[in-house]
């Protein structure tokens, strides 16, 4: 089919040098940006009923600047002073320099891997003598408490914020040609708005297995898959649907 519109479910870029924006000025198509979900903190308490005490800890390990930001919400909200001798674990660089935000950065003793937990393990393991924190959301990946029941190391987990379906009752209807989803959160936001949803001929991109699998779970058809070995990004996937499409493979 020939595609024309594209719904990303996700916040818009702020630069103007993304591969949609490329894209649509590449095949003369309109891509919107929509976030299907969205993160909300948890409340104090609701905080204080899974009995963590921030004082007891010596180490945070921070997924991302959403567990950044919380982190740091949380403590001031129940007035603890974070010590500057706190060792932060930061899944990436960009996460660690996103700390700069909340602590004076060369001051600190900040660690960080290049993108997964187990880029990050060999540092956690260096100061296993540390208690951990793990701030994260209501679903936090299997992948990052495994790694780190795993070494044994000591940690407690604390959900600090969760994700919750977004309100598209404006959209009215999704009548685009494609749906990119990048979570099976984004999956159940559309269900969740649109119960009576039916795909017809709507293509449904999903970025990540989990993503995939969401999708064929409730019984809609996938028609666009990344990462792959030869298009690892989602735009790269589109794109590559379009061509096929034209040729007639579509």
């Amino acid at each position: 089919m020939s595609i024309r519109t594209i719904l990303v479910s996700q916040p818009e870029p702020e630069s103007n040098k993304n591969p949609y924006i490329s894209l649509a000025e590449k095949y003369n198509l309109q891509v919107d940006f929509r976030p299907f979900i969205h993160v909300e903190g948890v409340d104090k308490s609701e905080f204080r009923n899974q009995k963590v005490n921030y004082a007891e800890h010596t180490a945070v390990i921070l997924t991302s600047k959403t567990a950044v930001d919380h982190y740091f919400r949380m403590a001031e909200e129940c007035r603890f002073e974070v010590p500057t001798e706190m060792k932060y674990f930061c899944i990436s660089e960009a996460v660690a320099y996103y700390l700069q935000k909340y602590v004076t950065y060369r001051k600190r003793k900040i660690f960080h891997g290049k993108q997964t937990i187990h880029d990050l393990m060999d540092a956690i393991k260096k100061h296993k003598k540390e208690v951990f924190l793990l701030p994260c959301s209501d679903i936090l990946r299997d992948s990052i408490p495994n790694a780190l029941d795993a070494e044994k190391i000591e940690y407690k987990k604390v959900v600090l914020y969760r994700t919750v379906a977004s309100d598209l009752s404006d959209l009215e209807s999704v009548q685009y040609d494609v749906l990119v989803f990048f979570s099976p959160s984004g999956i159940e936001s559309l269900l969740k708005n649109f119960p009576d949803f039916k795909q017809n001929k709507t293509l449904i991109a999903a970025f990540g297995p989990t993503t995939a699998k969401a999708v064929v779970d409730n019984n809609l058809r996938l028609d666009i898959n990344a990462p792959q070995p030869q298009v690892p990004s989602m735009s790269l996937a589109i794109e590559q649907y379009i061509k096929d499409a034209k040729k007639g493979k579509k």
